[in-house]
């Protein structure tokens, strides 16, 4: 297996973490493949043109109501002058041409009601946000409003309000802003989770401009009061926005946990690792890698979860700039990513990703570090999930009895371990192999011994299908008992007159 083969079914070119709209920031497989600002244009274009056709449909369906309208007013305005001529000449029937009159008024007033109706009911399903349903919401008390704080919560509150503090007046009117859109969110509670991350990042976008537009905040301070904001906001309301049921992030979950646990027999050399894990300094950058990613769900601001991230593509790059002695490459890292994912298996990955997506400050993922480790992060996981025995250089035979667990790979060979390791160490390997093999033999004898039982089983089956054939084939006689033999005279009643038979006479001499 040369090197070469191995890096082609992991390596991915640096070209394909930005956007795809050639725009220079990292994309996002949850954006398909565009930046945050891209993909909000693309989704703002994308909007505007389901408005614009529902408005041409709704002027189509009016025009079709008028045009439908005029007919029948021009069919009854006919009718009505054959009924005028006909109550000129005949009074008898002015009471039955009245009435007809009358029902012709009632149904053009029912006419232009139902089309008005018509109209409006269009207009009101395709909106998302209806007024009813805003007033209704408004006057229903949420109940995060009356609940009891958390520890955190307080804590976050006095150091968001210190922050505040540096910036004067421009920090009121932070706090008037994060206020109320607290409390719009409390009233948006039905929406989607998509829509709830559009206000999210509308609301970040605004403040963010009006801070650098209207009160003249330097970049500098301008980031680190949009990392407060999102810091006060999402601590508020991470119960309510990660893993919400209306989704299916919870399924992703379980799913990406049970594909990793069965990819559990996958080795560092399968996919080309440059980590010598021998190494104790290489070990330990190992296991902190883990714990970090492993962290990332204790977190609830998107920023924390971030910096797990970095943290532990960190310790990556030390790793492996410890086992090879010079700066570790984008090729060596994403490898050694999947690695320590399958290893970590993180609990509630995907609801993790989702959630530093829809809510995280879009600066953050566009650009920077936090945005590139992100980034390979959310390629490791597409990995994982789409791995094959193509892109371990495995034959197919091979990755289906590892993934069934018939087998697993060999173990390393107690002779290539280096002089300073313990005996113990050596020990433990060469009775994990011994009992690798043991198990292999027990296997082969355990099958062949059910293919001899098999065999006995149709050899049985076979003789006695024959034997039933023969006999069939050939059927058995048996004739009846033959009767004993009488004397010979027996039967003779005729000459039953005859004189007795000659009895032996002895004679001396």
């Amino acid at each position: 297996m040369n090197l070469k083969s191995e890096r082609r079914g992991i390596h991915v070119d640096q070209s394909e973490l930005l956007c795809k709209k050639g725009c220079g920031y990292y994309g996002n497989p949850a954006w398909q493949g565009f930046c945050s600002k891209c993909w909000r244009e693309e989704y703002h274009k994308a909007r505007q043109k389901q408005i614009q056709e529902d408005w041409e449909l709704a002027e189509r369906l009016q025009r079709e109501e008028e045009e439908a309208y005029a007919s029948s007013q021009s069919t009854q305005g006919a009718q009505s002058r054959e009924e005028e001529e006909a109550y000129a000449s005949s009074q008898s029937t002015q009471g039955a041409q009245s009435l007809t009159f009358s029902k012709f008024e009632e149904k053009k007033t029912n006419e232009k009601t139902r089309k008005v109706t018509t109209v409006k009911k269009f207009f009101t399903a395709s909106s998302r946000t209806g007024a009813k349903k805003e007033i209704q919401e408004a006057k229903a008390p949420s109940p995060s409003i009356n609940r009891q704080a958390s520890i955190e919560t307080d804590r976050v509150s006095k150091e968001f309000i210190e922050f505040l503090k540096t910036y004067h007046k421009p920090g009121q009117d932070i706090y008037k802003q994060c206020k109320l859109f607290l409390d719009t969110m409390n009233h948006k509670r039905d929406l989607s989770i998509e829509e709830q991350s559009e206000c999210a990042q509308d609301f970040y976008q605004n403040v963010a401009e009006k801070l650098q537009t209207r009160w003249k905040v330097s970049p500098e301070k301008v980031e680190k009061a949009m990392d407060q904001i999102e810091k006060y906001i999402m601590t508020r309301q991470y119960k309510y926005v990660f893993c919400p049921e209306t989704t299916d992030d919870e399924k992703k979950d379980l799913a990406v946990q049970k594909r990793i646990r069965a990819l559990h027999w996958v080795t560092p050399q399968m996919l080309c690792v440059p980590v010598n894990e021998e190494i104790p300094e290489v070990s330990d950058m190992v296991v902190k890698a883990i714990t970090d990613i492993i962290e990332m769900d204790s977190k609830r601001v998107p920023r924390d979860k971030l910096a797990c991230i970095t943290k532990c593509s960190k310790h990556i790059f030390n790793a492996i700039k410890i086992t090879k002695n010079e700066p570790a490459s984008a090729d060596d890292f994403l490898p050694t990513l999947i690695y320590i994912v399958l290893k970590g298996n993180p609990p509630r990955l995907q609801s993790n990703i989702q959630y530093i997506t829809r809510f995280c400050n879009p600066s953050r993922l566009m650009t920077g570090e936090d945005g590139y480790y992100f980034t390979n992060l959310c390629c490791a996981v597409a990995f994982i999930e789409k791995l094959d025995a193509q892109s371990l250089n495995l034959s197919q035979e091979d990755f289906d009895r590892f993934m069934t667990g018939q087998t697993s790979p060999k173990k390393q060979e107690s002779d290539s371990f280096s002089p300073d390791v313990c005996l113990g160490v050596k020990q433990m390997y060469k009775n994990l192999d011994l009992l690798s093999q043991l198990n292999e033999r027990q296997e082969r004898i355990v099958n062949e011994a059910k293919k001899l039982e098999k065999d006995l089983i149709d050899w049985t089956d076979g003789i006695t299908k024959e034997v039933q054939d023969i006999v069939e084939k050939y059927p058995l006689d048996i004739k009846p008992k033959n009767q004993a033999l009488a004397a010979i005279d027996s039967e003779n009643v005729e000459n039953d007159k005859l004189p007795p038979p000659l009895q032996p006479q002895v004679y001396a001499g």
